[in-house]
């Protein structure tokens, strides 16, 4: 566990040090300046020494809060006094983010700031979290808390941007999400079984001037027992790990059940926690397992766990196989192939896969939806490699679809903007050989047609009706038009669904 304690968010401290982190200017792009692009760079890769050499000799303020809290690295007191005249350095020490030693500062906390991007516009936030390994010189604490990482991005940019009355925050960690969502809630309530956790997301909070958010600690949904919410995210601890001695479970990505339990109680439990209408987006892994002589994929297992009268869209982004999911999180506690418990950590994991006859992992993201009653749900299982660049609102558009598919097609569509065509053809050959319809935005979508759906495709510019359009291609094709409609149907709702058709206004 680690050997310090979790931070006091204080009101009227909290306040003090945000003051003084804004009278300095401590955001990304005045640091970015201060030690250049190629040290900010490397920094990102968790490379300190070009940000050092970069500000060697610089005593003020931003240089010496960036070697603080950027880096975790001890200051002297006169530099942390000077930059901070409002908080001091008793105040830095009565909040419990660094402790004074004669005439040193040592952070025990890491505050960076955070850009994001929402439907807003951008913004900033300043994150406290734990030291990390570089800092610590060593592997990390169980009870670590982490600041924003890989998934805390990756969740942030896939939840469906929309204004809600109540959201809940499932595993907050330092409570990144939660302050997220609080742009756009009523209430949020953000839970943790880590009481360490949830006193870095209240700091987080107060010191970023957010006060919609309560704070509550448990396990899963037992803190909400009996409680409804419009939106509920969660990056909850779903990395699995063997539950033996010697391998650290830590609290900020292991639940403490065996295999892909987790998600599976998460996608199982949710529902009875969401309004109507109410959405559900988690991050997750799920396993594929043999069993006999017959493999059962993740995705399909994954499906078997939630409700069927539920709205289900699943995205599988990657899939490793059990060498390539253990070496991965054990490097990401720190330990790599020189330490001597390395190996026995990868025994370790193998025999766990092993046990269960795990084959795969895969990873993705789970969004669930409570629809209006007497509907048809959606369900959606696929596999998505191609990046892409703004998930939240393909995922948006995406249910929208959904719905106004209920109704039928629509009378009438258009192209959506950023849908192109490429045709490649045979050397010698006046005909396409292979015709595909390429999505610019969204999910990257590339679609192979016929030269009639292709056709369709090109003249829906929101003046021929979907009816008028087809007669005129039975015409032209020479084929009866139930027949080609018969063709055509199936096809046409699905590029609606994918968004490359949308219906005209």
């Amino acid at each position: 566990m680690s050997d310090a304690l979790p931070p006091v968010p204080d009101p009227a401290l909290v306040s003090a040090l945000a003051a003084d982190l804004d009278a300095v200017d401590f955001r990304s792009e005045p640091l970015r300046r201060l030690w250049g692009e190629e040290a900010d760079d490397a920094l990102g890769r968790g490379l300190s020494e070009p940000l050092l050499r970069a500000i060697a000799g610089d005593d003020g303020p931003l240089a010496t809060l960036g070697r603080l809290f950027v880096l975790g690295m001890p200051q002297p007191v006169a530099p942390v006094a000077g930059a901070l005249p409002r908080l001091g350095v008793e105040g830095l020490e009565a909040l419990g983010l660094a402790r004074v030693d004669a005439d040193l500062v040592s952070p025990e906390v890491l505050v960076r700031p955070q850009s994001f991007v929402d439907a807003d516009g951008v913004g900033e936030w300043w994150i406290a979290s734990d030291l990390d390994e570089t800092a610590l010189g060593s592997a990390l604490p169980a009870d670590h808390v982490l600041g924003v990482g890989g998934a805390s991005r990756t969740l942030a940019e896939l939840v469906v941007p929309m204004s809600v009355g109540r959201a809940l925050d499932l595993g907050t960690g330092c409570g990144i999400q939660a302050l997220l969502v609080s742009r756009h809630a009523g209430e949020v309530v953000a839970t943790d079984v880590s009481a360490r956790a949830l006193a870095f997301a209240a700091l987080n909070a107060r010191l970023n001037g957010v006060g919609n958010i309560t704070f509550r600690q448990g396990s899963m949904f037992e803190p909400v027992a009996g409680e409804a919410f419009d939106l509920i995210v969660s990056n909850p601890p779903f990395v699995i790990t063997p539950r033996v001695d010697g391998v650290t479970a830590y609290e900020y990505r292991d639940g403490g059940l065996v295999g892909d339990a987790l998600v599976e109680q998460f996608v199982r439990d949710a529902p009875a926690h969401l309004r109507p209408g109410g959405i559900a987006q988690l991050l997750g892994n799920w396993e594929s397992r043999r069993s006999g002589g017959a493999v059962t994929a993740g995705l399909r297992r994954l499906e078997g766990w939630i409700d069927p009268a539920l709205d289900a869209w699943v995205i599988e982004r990657e899939e490793l196989t059990p060498l390539e999911y253990a070496e991965l999180w054990i490097r990401d506690g720190g330990t790599t192939p020189r330490d001597p418990a390395f190996e026995r950590m990868l025994r370790a994991w193998l025999d766990d896969f092993g046990v269960r006859g795990v084959t795969a992992v895969g990873f993705g993201y789970v969004l669930l939806r409570r629809p209006d009653a007497g509907s048809d749900p959606m369900r959606r299982f696929e596999r998505l490699s191609q990046s892409l660049p703004a998930p939240g609102r393909a995922l948006r558009d995406g249910l929208a679809a959904h719905d106004v598919l209920r109704g039928g097609i629509p009378q009438t569509l258009i192209t959506a903007p950023d849908v192109t065509e490429a045709r490649h053809y045979m050397p010698g050959n006046d005909d396409p050989s292979v015709i595909e319809l390429r999505q610019g935005s969204g999910f990257g979508r590339t679609v192979s047609v016929d030269p009639a759906l292709a056709g369709f495709v090109g003249a829906c510019d929101g003046e021929l009706t979907v009816a008028q359009i087809a007669g005129a291609l039975a015409d032209l094709f020479e084929v009866p038009l139930d027949e080609l409609w018969g063709e055509l149907e199936p096809r046409i709702r699905e590029l609606v669904r994918d968004g490359i058709l949308v219906a005209a206004e």
